[in-house]
């Protein structure tokens, strides 16, 4: 094996994100979500490890489908209260050089005109160290708090996307040519109205007939993740996405999505590696096997088995409080978020899950795999995972926060780099070219690469 091993840690401005429960540990800080030199010592820390970027999931809604209410998601502080992703990035990206930040935003709620602004606005920031989180949200209730009856079903709401997606790629990278802004003091012009395009646009879900209001940023477009495995999700993810994350429950449901994805990416015209895959996981790691088990068993004492049923619920669309303890999980239609379905039900034909299982699997970082054990022992398991399945990295979600991060960058990051696995430095450069190594723009053969305008190129 010789590729390096990506790495992303996975948070929420919130408390617990997704070990619910976990936030009564005495050593926990997720309560200081609301703190901004909480998030800018994580940056710290996570930039001392080599950590590619920083991954900070939202829901714009509450997980009311457990019990048809969000008590339990209040009681148990499941992912509510939960503060804006966007807004943590300036100040971690100020107190850091390399480190990149992914912010999931949903095309469902919000209108794309002012959402590109706001991620030209956090590139300009960061200095081109900005990723989206494309979601098109999976959450009723935030539907409802925005003035709709109910949510797009599954297929529409990535038929929205699409067009969401045109609209943001208009406006990043052909409303302004390469030589629009001029800022000639001689002159007095600072953009040349030639160089400035409006982008006519007209479609089924949004008229946009103007310009980018935003000069263009280090990288244009940001870099574009996704988290979709639905057979729709795969073939909007193989069109548009450069990073895309799954939570496999094993390996042999991993693998079979790996190799998902690099087939829709040749289908779409992409060569097969031009997608970068990250596996949830969460690692626990310690000084020693034995010290890190002590570690798990000490964590499950504060885990919520009714939150953890909450996140699956409001994954899957469907009321776990309904369910008996022992009564398996069979495939169930969905509006949801179907790969979370499937991944409990056909993914793997040699593997059947009880409600119970399923709430102590999810205890501990939510819907992705734990491993647990000295350094070396996750390094090695962590090799397993890449070799069986030809995912390219993990994005890395915490129990304990943020002794979680700290340990994978003190213990597991130097036992990866010993082996050659993980980078010792950054590359310098756009956050598109630390992950890709071909410059700070998206290029051909993704399809933005036929919106961009040529001139002053």
């Amino acid at each position: 094996m010789s590729k390096h091993i990506r790495l992303n840690a996975f948070a929420m401005n919130t408390v617990g994100h997704l070990s619910p429960g976990l936030w009564r540990h005495p050593r926990d800080q997720s309560r200081r979500y609301t703190d901004i030199h909480y998030w800018v010592e994580l940056a710290k820390t996570l930039e001392r490890g080599r950590i590619d970027g920083l991954f900070i999931a939202d829901v714009l809604g509450v997980y009311d489908v457990y019990g048809g209410n969000a008590d339990a998601a209040l009681s148990n502080g499941t992912q509510v209260p939960v503060n804006d992703p966007l807004q943590l990035v300036p100040a971690m990206a100020a107190a850091t050089e390399h480190l990149g930040f992914g912010v999931t935003a949903s095309v469902s709620f919000e209108h794309p005109f002012p959402f590109a602004r706001r991620m030209s606005t956090l590139d300009h920031l960061t200095q081109g160290r900005a990723g989206w989180n494309i979601v098109t949200s999976y959450l009723s209730s935030g539907a409802r708090n925005l003035g709709q009856r109910e949510q797009l079903s599954h297929d529409q709401r990535y038929a929205l996307a699409e067009e969401y997606l045109q609209v943001c790629y208009k406006l990043w990278e052909s409303s302004w040519d390469e030589d629009a802004v001029r800022a000639d003091r001689d002159s007095g012009v600072y953009a040349d109205p030639a160089k400035v395009h409006g982008i006519e646009h007209e479609g089924t879900y949004f008229k946009v007939p103007g310009f980018h209001l935003c000069e263009p940023s280090p990288q244009r477009t940001p870099v574009l993740y996704q988290a979709g495995a639905s057979s729709r999700g795969r073939a909007f993810a193989a069109a548009n996405a450069e990073c895309v994350f799954v939570a496999a429950p094993s390996k042999a449901v991993l693998k079979k999505q790996v190799d998902e994805f690099r087939a829709a990416a040749v289908a779409a015209g992409r060569a097969a590696d031009d997608i970068v895959i990250l596996e949830q996981l969460t690692v626990i790691v310690a000084e020693t096997d034995e010290a890190a088990l002590t570690r798990l068993r000490e964590y499950r004492e504060y885990a919520s088995a009714s939150g953890a049923l909450t996140l699956m619920s409001g994954w899957t669309g469907i009321d776990f409080s309904r369910y008996d303890p022992d009564q398996v999980l069979r495939e169930v239609p969905s509006d949801a978020i179907q790969s979370a379905v499937d991944a409990f039900t056909r993914a793997d034909p040699t593997r059947t899950w009880t409600t119970a299982e399923i709430a102590d699997y999810c205890a501990i970082g939510g819907d992705g795999p734990v491993l647990v054990g000295s350094a070396k022992t996750v390094a090695d398991q962590l090799q397993e995972w890449v070799e069986e399945t030809g995912v390219d990295g993990f994005n890395l979600a915490s129990v304990v926060a943020p002794e979680t991060f700290v340990a994978v960058v003190d213990l597991l990051v130097p036992e990866l780099q010993a082996r050659g696995l993980f980078k010792r430095e950054y590359t310098e450069g756009t956050l598109r070219h630390k992950l890709f190594g071909q410059g700070d723009r998206l290029r051909a053969p993704h399809p933005v690469s036929a919106l961009r305008r040529r001139a002053g190129e």
